[in-house]
């Protein structure tokens, strides 16, 4: 299953400057995501961070990756989310920063679902340039109703 811009934004709470999934590649129901997040040096935290070496906050990768994340767990669960649902993380293990992303990367996002129960999902994530890790992680989110 391939989603665009359009589906996400259906999918997903977050917009611009935090929306940080713009295309889904795959999505194996109940098993793995791939999508992409295209870098590009508009993002209003290249501005501060830093100035002389624009880099993207590892922070951020691990937030795209999450985003990634729930949409995996929404297909899986056969949901659409509502303004009564919130997805927030839970847990971050094991988070490991092996290269640097700037401009005009895109990073691979590739999610694996690991186990669900009882609203709380743990996912292992990592995202990619072209063949290099750029971080990889452990995730734990929920999905809670919300007044």
């Amino acid at each position: 299953m391939i989603m665009d811009i359009h589906q996400i934004l259906k999918q997903l709470p977050h917009r611009y400057p935090f929306l940080l999934v713009d295309r889904v590649l795959e999505i194996d129901k109940g098993v793995r995501i791939k999508a992409l997040k295209n870098v590009s040096i508009d993002e209003p935290f290249f501005g501060g961070h830093f100035p002389h070496r624009p880099v993207m906050p590892g922070v951020l990768m691990l937030e795209a990756l999450a985003q990634a994340a729930a949409l995996l767990a929404f297909d899986t669960l056969g949901v659409t989310p509502d303004d009564k649902t919130a997805y927030y993380f839970a847990g971050i293990d094991k988070a490991r920063f092996k290269r640097v992303v700037e401009p005009g990367d895109q990073l691979v996002l590739d999610v694996n679902l690991d186990r669900m129960k009882s609203g709380i999902f743990k996912f292992t994530g990592r995202a990619l340039v072209g063949a290099d890790l750029a971080v990889e992680a452990e995730l734990m989110c929920t999905m809670r109703t919300i007044a």
